[in-house]
């Protein structure tokens, strides 16, 4: 059979040209022909001459750069024209005869789609290479194929070929389409006017794309990349070589940076304020903002997802249609043969097109998402809060950072979701109809039973989100507990109070659990409903059918699409009600107090005039800042500080004295406008310039530590030296490993009180400001250190540069440098002047401050460096240097044994990206238990055998109806054999029943034995893990409660693939020849992304990190910040982040889009390939239709189930690296709590007297480290007061410690009261001494709490206590007494208060031996006279081991002990040591004299 382009038949009527040559069939259709040929002989050699010289092109990528005008419609109209050329193939190639092929039906239509391809390829090749002139070539193709095709249209319609005709009305859609491209093309010549015009339009690339570091091309690519993520391959093929990091997503583009949203929103605010004065601002406003500002891209989301969902509905469609065809009207024409192949390919297209527009929707409102939660700038906002609100606790630092890292992520995630809540009823409706021209009536019996199941859905949905709302209260407050825990760990175990704290976190997780059990149940529950309802819905509508079963498959395909909305409904649901509480949250604090302006513009310091003779004896008239009559409050109870009348003399040294809590930080933050003002006026003789603030509690970013000094300012060599000396920091600089260059933690973790407060200091004395205020910078400071800051950085620099400075200090003995003083007393000013005026005018004042000054005084001459405070701290951080070093863990740095972990892991990162790891999921599981885990198992494997036992049942009944069906028609049966058909249906039906029940019961199962499975693994890791605690944070449990659902998932999804393709290869042996190759792209697709997921989910967490603790580090340092006046540049650093953030969270949305698509096109062409076999299968084997419908209905959900099973596989790897994290704490060896001697043989009232025998000691931290203490004698009496004394690193801490047995005695032993403490167990021995601590550490709780968590004492007791501690009258005015609010970390008391209440805390514990370590750091001179006072007294009969850095503190001891180097130096009564001539006790206290 030869082939001929007209066909060869004999009569010529083919050739036949009577009629004029236009009306041959044939020859129209060789005439159309001639435009294709013409273009793909054109372009073929401008593609390969360009392509050749693109490879010597340096490859930038502008590649991606820009588009000409009509970019997307012409995209679009190039797929629409491809669509209706494969039409016009199949159709040609249908309506061929098979006796002699008329090549002229289909070969133009093979040669326009091949046209049509090349025309796309070279506008894309032309366009990136920005070159207009050449699409002149297209511009003649359009123009040829509308004439050629027009002509045809134009024969047909002569000679009556009508809309009836198939193949008219694709001619007509052609000659459209063509004529559309032709219009885009000439639009392309009016907008750039390459030719016809005599200058064509200059045009660049848009501003993204000339800056290199945006690698995000999203916005950029043509549709195709923009639809199939093309540009994404080379980014994820090279995770694989190397691993992905900021430098390599680069920059946001300009459309999606936080900047560039937060204007679009304020704008959209703005526009509200005008339209809407009158109404509150209250979550309307903010809904109204976000919908004009961010509404059209939604929108643009929600189209995507009707177009997708609506193409949904076409596999269920084409299945009844091929089925159809293959059964009931089996006819042995080829004709209907072609129809279901070509149902087939349409399938295939309605497949991609579905999945590529879902794809498209997700991705539109995600990116939507990201880009508004980098609009919500609730920064500004803090900017502006009032300091009250935060330290009365109205809103902790927590709380906003929960508004950043959870309420505006629950917006995100609303906007997510948003599509499906307008997609949902469209879905259900459109089902519904489907279902009813199927099944007819019986079809609403089905959607009845989903409509009845709907709302209990949405009673579990609800309930759920009840149920987690209360889980993740309990897990915040479990949080903030172990954060406590972990905080005042050191103190907890020195008073022996682990295990109370360890009960009260127990009891708090008790309860999360609780809760976390009520979700689980209704997670099981809700994961049980949505695999039974289509179960139920097709059981009850195959009741009501008769034989009419072959519409069965489509209608369980309808159901399963149905039920994914319905279950969707749920989540759906609960992220509005959690979106409209975030925002209702947020516009709580939109609309919280913000500061107020600092000055009233016309309020200008007055000169001095004649009645001002008070401040006669300054000599400088102009004032800085002065306050008039000012009364001022924290909150909205009575005045803090009241009828302030001040003035501040200019470039002069202001001090302000008085006691504990009398208000003197108070008055700093009022001048500095951070105080709610009642009245009076705060002036500033000009604008207020930035403020030079050293807080009392030092406040350091999370940079490195010369980042911390300059703060923001250029660096400056010889200044920030000089500071560095005055400050004398250089001693501690050399000890840590990087150097200045050292990144001090989050709240400066590494570093001492001293230290931080020295930085703090140094920060202020840098800035080059007029104004400095410094808030106690003596108080953690020993008085050698405080003695040369005062020389040589206050007196000096800041005098020499005429700096105006503001001094809150305890140091009396500082007084005679000042030029004015300020003397404060309960909130009010009790006196100013300088120090000559207040001894004429407050003699007594004057004669109190002298006792006090003289006391400091004889220090205060000591030319011999005692050993210091510093000293101490220097060694504490060397140890810690060192210890980190050996990578051991001790007391002094829980914390950094975090670090240095994470450090250790970078290097075997890269050796484990490729791994997953299984091993954690052993641990994982293996903590649940055998049983469990074998019900989970079985019951998985048991469902999925009974749904696909179901499917098959459902398909063998299909054909046994079909047959009977035929059978029936062609009268061949006989009465009695129809009524046992009857029978054998009702027997089909009987069985179909048993097995959907048996589904039902097994899925409740599954989902309850997944969800315990998790519960209980959660409860083994968390209580090992507490136990473990005592050596690192517990900040787990939380990230376990996402493993047992993707674990669940993941097995699902993969049994639910392995059964779809084994029922599909079952149906058709010959696809698992075709699936081959798929399966090879499948496994290099999931490996590719697994490993960019992996890295961009890291990513996205880490980039998260600095952006939570940039929020809370600015909450924490707000009052700093504004007196700087460096709003801006924190701003600017939060827009950094923000951004950093976001690309990771696009990039990671980017890469999830990619593999889905991927994997819904190897999902398509599965069923594609199914479908095909199948068919010719059934027409040349004989095979079953309901089998084939089977096959196809598996091959639909393979797709579906690809991705899962991808996406759960890369978030197990992320999820079981807690769990790997968790392996390893477990593995740690805790401190022996086990003595030789039980609880119960140490006598009850030990020690009773405190005697102290100490026989040959040596002391070390670690095995592994050298002693810190050799070989020390000691004996002290019952009843001594015992001070030691000694240099830097000469083991005095190391002394106190080893009581209690923190450190490793290795050598000798300390015998108290005839007892070595080696002996006991450690919860009675430490149970046994008080001890307190250089740090103040308070809890959360009522003062009650803690004084005595034990609850052991009387409140009589407690309030002796407290009077001793001088903190009674201060108890007594809070509310509730004993019972008042202690905040986290104490924040409601002042730093000296705090340290009364930790001596208050010690009296408290009626124990025999007292050990204080530099307790009275941080108060002023007058309550620690009174301290050392009340020790002598209220202690007179116990033993007191006092560690001294001021050597005035120890002088009436009866002992002191001086140290050195781990070795006792000399061990006398101080009066002994003084009279020898050459002790170093003696040449301490010598330069009194």
């Amino acid at each position: 059979m030869s082939l001929a382009f007209c066909g060869n038949d004999n009569n010529s009527g083919a050739y036949n040209v009577d009629r004029g040559v236009l009306n041959n069939g044939c020859f129209l259709d060789a005439l159309t022909v001639v435009p294709h040929v013409f273009l793909l002989f054109i372009t073929f050699p401008i593609l390969f001459i360009g392509w050749g010289s693109q490879s010597s092109k340096v490859h930038i990528h502008h590649s991606t750069w820009l588009h000409f005008p009509g970019h997307n419609l012409r995209w679009i109209l190039t797929f629409v024209l491809l669509f209706v050329l494969v039409c016009e193939i199949a159709e040609g190639a249908v309506s061929d005869g098979y006796e002699s092929p008329h090549l002229h039906l289909y070969m133009p239509a093979v040669l326009a789609f091949l046209a049509a391809i090349t025309s796309i390829v070279y506008y894309h090749n032309i366009e990136t290479s920005n070159f207009p002139k050449l699409l002149l070539a297209l511009l003649i193709y359009w123009v040829l194929a509308f004439v050629t095709k027009t002509i045809k249209f134009a024969k047909y319609y002569e000679q009556g070929v009508g809309m009836g005709q198939l193949r008219f009305c694709i001619t007509g859609l052609l000659v459209l389409l063509y004529g559309l491209l032709l219009a885009v093309e000439i639009n392309v010549i009016l907008g750039r006017r390459y030719m016809c015009f005599k200058h064509p339009t200059e045009v660049k690339p848009p501003e993204d794309l000339q800056d290199l570091g945006v690698r995000f091309l999203q916005p950029f690519v043509n549709l195709l990349s923009k639809g199939t993520y093309w540009w994404m391959n080379t980014f994820i093929t090279s995770a694989h070589r190397r691993p992905i990091d900021l430098k390599v997503i680069g920059r946001l583009p300009i459309a999606m940076r936080a900047l560039t949203n937060y204007v679009r929103l304020r704008s959209a605010f703005e526009a509200q304020k005008v339209r809407y004065p009158t109404t509150p601002q209250g979550p309307k406003w903010i809904w109204r903002a976000l919908r004009q500002a961010f509404g059209r891209p939604l929108m643009l989301s929600i189209t995507f997802r009707f177009l997708a969902d609506l193409l949904g509905f076409a596999g269920p469609l084409c299945i009844s249609g091929i089925v159809k065809l293959l059964g009931i009207y089996f006819i042995s024409s080829q004709e209907f043969l072609a129809n279901a192949y070509v149902l087939a390919v349409l399938l295939f297209f309605a497949l991609l097109l579905q999945r590529t527009f879902l794809q498209a929707s997700y991705y539109v409102a995600i990116e939507t998402g990201i880009n508004l939660r980098g609009a919500m700038q609730i920064y500004n906002k803090i900017m502006r809060l009032c300091t009250s609100n935060m330290s009365m606790g109205e809103m902790t630092a927590g709380q906003i950072c929960n508004l950043v890292a959870i309420d505006t992520n629950q917006l995100m995630w609303f906007f997510f979701l948003c599509p499906n809540l307008w997609a949902m009823p469209v879905q259900i409706i459109v089902g519904v109809i489907l279902l009813y021209y199927l099944l007819g009536i019986s079809a609403l019996i089905g959607a009845t039973v989903i409509t009845v199941l709907a709302p209990v859905q949405y009673f579990v949905a609800t309930k759920l989100s009840e149920a987690q709302k209360s889980t993740l209260e309990y897990s915040s407050e479990r949080l903030k507990k172990t954060n406590e825990l972990l905080r005042g760990i050191k103190l907890l175990k020195l008073y022996a109070w682990e295990h109370i704290f360890r009960d009260s976190v127990d009891e708090t997780r008790q309860k999360e659990l609780t809760s976390l059990k009520s979700f689980a149940l209704y997670t099981s529950v809700s994961i049980f409903m949505n695999a039974a309802i289509p179960i139920a819905a097709v059981l009850t509508v195959s009741t009501g059918l008769g034989p009419s079963v072959s519409v069965a498959f489509a209608s369980l395909s309808l159901f399963h699409i149905l039920v994914s909305p319905l279950f969707l409904l749920s989540s759906v649901v609960r992220s509005t009600v959690k979106a409209l509480v975030s925002v209702q949250k947020l516009s709580e604090f939109f609309a919280s107090d913000e500061i107020g302006e600092e000055q009233d513009p016309n309020a200008i310091i007055p000169t001095s005039t004649g009645h001002n003779n008070k401040y006669q004896a300054v000599v400088s008239t102009e004032m800085p800042w002065a306050i008039v009559s000012g009364y001022f409050t924290w909150t909205d109870g009575p005045p803090t500080l009241s009828n302030i009348d001040i003035k501040i003399p200019f470039g002069q040294i202001t001090m302000i004295v008085g006691q504990v809590g009398c208000g003197k930080s108070s008055l700093l933050l009022a001048a500095l406008g951070e105080m709610q003002k009642i009245s009076g006026t705060v002036m500033w003789s000009r604008k207020r310039g930035p403020v030079a603030y050293a807080s009392q509690k030092p406040w350091l970013l999370n940079a490195t530590l010369v980042e911390n000094i300059t703060f923001e300012m250029p660096l400056n060599k010889q200044r920030y030296k000089t500071v560095i000396e005055a400050c004398s920091l250089q001693p501690d600089i050399d000890i840590l490993p990087q150097g200045d260059q050292t990144e001090i933690g989050e709240r400066g973790i590494i570093l001492s009180g001293g230290q931080r407060q020295r930085i703090s200091v140094a920060r202020a004395l840098y800035q080059q400001t007029n104004v400095v205020f410094l808030d106690d910078p003596f108080s953690a400071l020993d008085i050698h250190l405080s003695d040369h800051l005062m020389q040589e950085g206050i007196l000096k620099l800041l005098r020499e540069e005429k700096r105006t400075v503001v001094l809150v200090t305890h140091k009396l003995q500082y007084l005679p440098h000042a030029d004015w003083i300020i003397a404060m007393k309960d909130g009010t000013i009790q006196t100013e002047g300088t120090l000559k005026d207040i001894q004429n005018s407050e003699p007594e004042l004057f004669e109190h401050w002298k006792t006090l000054m003289h006391r400091q005084d004889q220090e205060f001459e000591k030319e011999t460096v005692t050993e210091t405070l510093t000293m101490l701290e220097r060694k504490n951080l060397r140890r810690a240097m060192y210890s980190r070093e050996a990578l051991k863990t001790e007391e002094e740095d829980e914390e950094e044994f975090t670090e240095s972990d994470e450090e250790d892991n970078i290097s075997q990162v890269l050796r484990h990206r490729a791994t997953i790891p299984w091993r954690s999921c052993g641990t994982y599981l293996s903590s649940a238990g055998l049983l469990l885990l074998s019900l989970l198992l079985l019951s998985q494997l048991l469902k999925h055998t009974v749904m696909v036992a179901i499917d098959f049942w459902l398909a063998h009944w299909t054909s046994h109806a079909i047959q009977v069906d035929i059978a029936g028609r062609n009268c061949t049966m006989s009465r009695s054999q129809f009524s046992g058909q009857d029978g054998l249906h009702s027997s089909y039906l009987l069985v179909f029943s048993l097995l959907c029940c048996l589904g039902i019961i097994l899925c409740l199962v599954t989902s309850v034995a997944v969800e315990w499975t998790g519960l209980r693994v959660a409860k083994e890791l968390h209580h090992g893990l507490l136990n473990k605690i005592i050596l690192l944070h517990g900040n787990f449990a939380g990230e376990n409660d996402h493993i047992p659902a993707t674990l669940e998932c993941l097995s699902r999804s993969t049994l639910l693939c392995l059964s779809a393709l084994g029922v599909i290869s079952y149906v058709t042996p010959a696809f698992l020849i075709a699936l081959i190759p798929l399966a090879i792209a499948c496994y290099f697709i999931q490996k590719y992304f697994r490993m960019a997921s992996r890295d961009l989910q890291q990513l996205d967490d880490s980039t998260q990190l600095p952006l939570l603790s940039h929020f809370s580090e600015t909450v924490e340092g707000l009052s700093t910040i504004r007196a700087f006046g460096y709003e801006a540049r924190f701003r600017q650093r939060l827009l950094e982040y923000a951004d950093a953030n976001n690309i990771a969270s696009l990039f990671l949305t980017a890469a999830n889009r990619w593999l889905e698509v991927r994997m819904e096109y190897i999902g398509a062409c599965v069923v594609l390939i199914a479908a095909v076999t199948s068919i010719s299968n059934s027409l040349y084997n004989q095979l079953t239709s309901g089998l084939v419908g089977l096959g196809l209905t598996y091959a639909l959900m393979v797709s579906n189930y690809l991705n899962w099973m991808v996406r759960n596989l890369a978030d197990m790897e992320v999820q079981l690296g807690s769990v790997t994290r968790i392996r390893g704490l477990l593995k740690t060896e805790p401190e022996s709590y086990e003595g030789l001697l039980t609880a119960s043989q140490v006598p009850a009232g030990w020690p009773q007297h405190g005697e102290i025998q100490i026989q040959n000691l040596s002391v070390r931290y670690d095995s592994t480290l050298k002693p810190v203490l050799k070989n020390v004698n000691a004996h002290i009496s019952p009843g001594q007061k015992v001070g030691i004394c000694g240099r830097t690193g000469s083991g005095k801490s190391s002394f106190s410690l080893a009581f209690f047995r923190m450190v490793d005695t290795f050598e000798g032993q300390i015998i108290i009261d005839g007892i070595d403490v080696a002996k006991l167990p450690l919860q009675t021995l430490r149970s046994r001494f008080s001890i307190i601590l250089q740090d103040p550490i308070l809890f959360s709780g009522t003062i009650r709490f803690n004084l005595d968590p034990e609850k052991k004492v009387t409140d009589g007791m407690l309030w002796e206590a407290l009077e001793i501690a001088q903190l009674k009258p201060v108890v007594k005015t809070l509310p509730g007494g004993l019972d008042a609010m202690v905040t986290e970390g104490g924040e409601n008391f002042s730093q000296g208060q705090r340290q009364l209440f930790c001596l208050a805390r010690a009296f408290v514990r009626k124990s025999s031996i007292l050990i204080m370590d530099e307790a009275t750091a941080s108060i002023d001179m007058a309550t620690e006279s009174i301290l050392q006072k009340v020790v002598m007294t209220a202690f007179a009969d116990r033993t007191v081991v006092i560690i001294a850095h001021r050597v005035h503190t120890i002088l009436n001891a009866d002992l002191v002990i001086v140290m050195k180097r781990g070795t006792i130096l000399e061990y006398d009564r101080p009066e002994v040591l003084l009279e020898r001539e050459d002790s170093a006790f003696a040449s301490f206290v010598r330069a009194d004299k």
